[in-house]
């Protein structure tokens, strides 16, 4: 056989997931991003995995097999049915902190899965999300993604992962507030209860059912739109510097919340109140983002 080799670029974007009440369901893809240059030689010697990285996570993630991004790219040519690739090179820019709850994982997992459909001369999308939702473990994350915007996920009644996009107001200006502590999602998730009141349980429904509506057109409703009973105070033990922060700020009239897992603080609608959310988050990286708006990107390239 004779060996032939593909180049493709991805940029996938950070999201924050659950924006409150939507818990597992909402995501929101913010204009911050990881690159992923990936090439592949199809044919002739199988040689190691060669990964370079730059940026956050250079000091910490594997350099081999075990990385995400290849983790996710074997597992997608293994689903398509299609020849693993004998070499592959990973050259990774990172700008998504890990272990924030600002998406790196997913975003590595969406870099995965797209890289591998395109190298297999898939140009869409259209069952991207379904692999990633596989790896991944859940959907709120890898849709928005994929999808950019405020997007809204679910599994149908067969269990497969669907995904909706919804545009966001103008207004809508986040801000994230990082801190420079992890916590693991697994650790999180282990916080949180196996039931909840049906109290809390409605309360939820209805708050998240207002979020989509605040974010897509009234933005001045964000305040009563993320109140959350259902999994954050849950999970205070584990960071009590972001509740601290998160309760300052709404007591301020701000609409803040975990950002996914947490520890990062996510505020919507902040606007010209970016000045005290740094008054208030002294010791956080503050960073006023835009809302991406594309989702993940693909550059396509035969090398």
């Amino acid at each position: 056989m004779t060996a032939s080799a593909a180049s493709v670029r991805v940029r996938t974007p950070a999201t924050s997931a659950n924006l409150g009440p939507g818990f597992d369901a909402l995501g929101l893809a913010l204009d911050l991003h990881d690159e992923v240059e990936v090439t592949a030689r199809f044919g002739g010697r199988s040689t190691p995995v060669e990964v370079t990285v730059e940026g956050e996570g250079a000091a910490t993630v594997p350099r081999d097999e075990r990385h995400l991004v290849v983790r996710s790219l074997r597992a997608t040519f293994a689903e398509l049915g299609g020849e693993q690739p004998s070499a592959l090179t990973l050259r990774c820019r990172n700008a998504l902190p890990h272990g924030r709850g600002l998406g790196s994982s997913a975003a590595a997992i969406v870099a995965g899965v797209v890289a591998a459909r395109a190298l297999t001369g898939l140009t869409t999308h259209d069952d991207a999300l379904a692999t990633a939702d596989r790896i991944e473990g859940h959907p709120d994350n890898v849709a928005a993604c994929l999808l950019g915007g405020l997007t809204v996920a679910w599994r149908d009644d067969a269990g497969a992962a669907r995904a909706t996009r919804v545009d966001v107001h103008p207004d809508v200006a986040p801000v994230v507030c990082i801190p420079s502590f992890e916590v693991s999602t697994e650790k999180a998730r282990g916080l949180l209860p196996d039931t909840v009141p049906h109290a809390d349980a409605a309360a939820n429904a209805g708050r998240a059912a207002l979020l989509v509506h605040a974010l897509g057109h009234r933005p001045d409703l964000l305040l009563d739109a993320t109140a959350d009973r259902l999994h954050q105070h849950y999970r205070e033990p584990a960071m009590p510097a972001t509740f601290e922060l998160v309760t300052a700020l709404r007591a301020e009239g701000m609409a803040a919340v975990v950002s996914g897992a947490g520890p990062t603080v996510l505020v919507l609608g902040a606007g010209a109140g970016t000045a005290r959310i740094r008054e208030l988050a002294q010791g956080w990286d503050v960073r006023p983002l835009q809302v991406d708006t594309r989702g993940v990107v693909v550059d396509y390239a035969t090398v």
